[in-house]
């Protein structure tokens, strides 16, 4: 007989640490670039992010709290997506540090900006892919018993696409030479891809 830790999460995980971040991982990182009123840019790494939809392309991610990104994005309807690669692990953890609003991550982290093209928010310069995203929606979440909580969904369209060509492949975007990152459970983990991870599979075709 196979045992299970069953627990609830309003009464306690009864573990060492939350299992939740680690169970549903590796998650994309939103790496998220903003811009205030003021033209302070803001840089921001988000650990709950993902695709949503293809046509329009409409991708999220999730504050804890009302943060600078959101301000900025409530504010602008514009924000930028930039992929964060291994090479860039160190500079996007550096950007997820609680700064005051007044600090410009760019610069904190070491990096080049890079304009966009329809958005105002700058691209990181030294990321291999960028989307640049008009704000579709900014949802607070709730509880199923319908109380609102401090966390807020940002739904943004990509309008536009940068994709470095060196991914490219006959037309086709690799994966792994993008050296994407992903966010684990803990303080700590993160994890990267590799040719040896690929498997393909098709999808079934029923006959009707």
């Amino acid at each position: 007989m196979r045992e299970f830790h069953f627990y609830q999460p309003k009464l306690g995980h009864g573990l060492k640490h939350d299992p939740l971040n680690s169970i549903v991982a590796p998650r994309p990182i939103g790496w998220i670039s903003s811009q205030s009123p003021e033209g302070v840019l803001n840089l921001a790494p988000y650990s709950f992010f993902n695709a949503f939809n293809y046509t329009p392309p409409i991708i999220g991610f999730s504050s804890i709290g009302w943060k600078d990104s959101v301000r900025n994005i409530a504010a602008s309807k514009e924000f930028v997506w930039n992929l964060a690669s291994r090479p860039l692990a160190e500079q996007m953890n550096t950007s997820s540090a609680l700064v005051a609003p007044e600090v410009n991550e760019f610069e904190l982290a070491g990096l080049a900006t890079a304009p966009s093209r329809l958005v105002k928010p700058p691209r990181v310069l030294e990321s291999p892919v960028s989307f640049e995203c008009r704000l579709s929606d900014i949802v607070q979440l709730q509880n199923a018993n319908g109380g609102l909580i401090d966390t807020w969904l940002v739904l943004g369209e990509v309008v536009a696409v940068h994709i470095d060509t060196a991914m490219l492949e006959d037309g086709v975007y690799n994966t792994v030479l993008a050296q994407p990152i992903m966010r684990g459970g803990g303080p700590t983990d993160y994890f990267s891809i590799s040719e040896a991870q690929r498997f393909h599979m098709h999808r079934p075709v029923v006959d009707k």
